[in-house]
């Protein structure tokens, strides 16, 4: 907001625990403009994700800001949730009241084309999910691009994968759909499990959230304490802000250490499939010297990241 006004941001989400941070800070910090949310099936099914996204709205108490109903599947894939980590509900099982709020009448992909287009100004779009409404928008319209600024998505690993011990979750969920957006035309950040995993309230902080007084902090109190079921430990152990980080990468991107390098996705079946091959050689190898070369898209790729520097940003934004 250098320039006095708020960036005009449209965030597609598979709303779990780490989703629901991000859209808390998201409707809260005043530099951002949040024209629409779109829901697509991953960390649960997406019924439960336009659920989930409206709930965390409405207990925020944002303004009308119109959600939508995505992919319900990958392009190719079936469905492969992961509510052994984000709960039945994909919320932590929290027990919160179902929403009063609904989505608006039209798909995710219509919506998404819509806001872009109506946009005075150009849009930063912020994929945290499985990457199929935006490749579907991508495909069925890709006139938007010329009205995107940047796409910071939250998805792919420089080192080790989530989903496989290669491959992040959202890239892997749908490999084909990452592949589309990284090869959409406008400028990208890869906000990946390098950093992702890095970005940690300290459990202070977590406990002081969950006896606050107001419900919006105390559901992120709540969803930070969530634990995946097949980690143990610490009762009051440290809660990762996880999708939320590239939202405040949006807000304060001199946060992030990034390196612009060619990324590409692994489509083939197999043990490496939806892995992000992330070049870092200083020069060309074997392979491209006798030529094997091929044009791979420039991504910004997030290396490193100020931790205290986002969590600070992301509990000065909610209280």
């Amino acid at each position: 907001m250098t320039d006095g006004q708020r960036i005009p941001v449209i965030i597609d989400c598979d709303t779990g625990v780490d989703d629901a941070l991000a859209l808390l800070f998201a409707v809260r910090h005043p530099a951002l403009d949040v024209r629409a949310i779109t829901c697509v099936a991953g960390n649960t099914d997406v019924d439960g994700v336009v659920r989930n996204t409206l709930t965390v709205l409405e207990v925020a108490g944002a303004g009308d800001i119109p959600v939508a109903r995505g992919a319900e599947r990958p392009l190719i894939e079936p469905v492969r949730t992961a509510r052994h980590v984000h709960g039945q509900d994909g919320m932590g099982d929290l027990g919160l009241p179902a929403p009063t709020r609904v989505p608006v009448d039209v798909d995710a992909v219509a919506l998404l084309r819509r806001e872009i287009l109506a946009s005075p100004r150009p849009v930063t779009l912020i994929p945290m999910a499985p990457l199929t409404n935006i490749a579907l928008l991508l495909r069925t319209h890709p006139e938007v691009t010329r009205n995107i600024e940047r796409i910071v998505f939250m998805g792919g690993a420089v080192a080790t994968g989530n989903a496989t011990p290669v491959a992040e979750f959202n890239v892997w969920h749908d490999p084909e759909a990452a592949a589309v957006l990284l090869t959409a035309g406008v400028p990208i950040t890869m906000y990946g499990l390098d950093v992702f995993k890095k970005v940690l309230v300290s459990a202070g902080e977590v406990q002081r959230l969950r006896a606050s007084a107001d419900p919006s902090l105390r559901m992120a109190g709540e969803l930070l304490a969530h634990r995946d079921p097949a980690t143990s430990g610490d009762p009051t152990p440290m809660g990762g802000l996880g999708d939320a980080g590239a939202v405040c990468a949006v807000v304060d991107p001199k946060g992030l250490t990034t390196e612009r390098l060619q990324v590409e996705v692994v489509l083939a079946p197999g043990p490496a499939r939806g892995q992000t091959i992330v070049d870092r050689r200083p020069r060309p190898g074997e392979s491209e010297i006798h030529g094997g070369a091929r044009e791979r898209p420039l991504v910004d790729v997030a290396l490193g990241v100020d931790v205290e520097r986002y969590v600070k940003l992301w509990l000065r934004t909610l209280e």
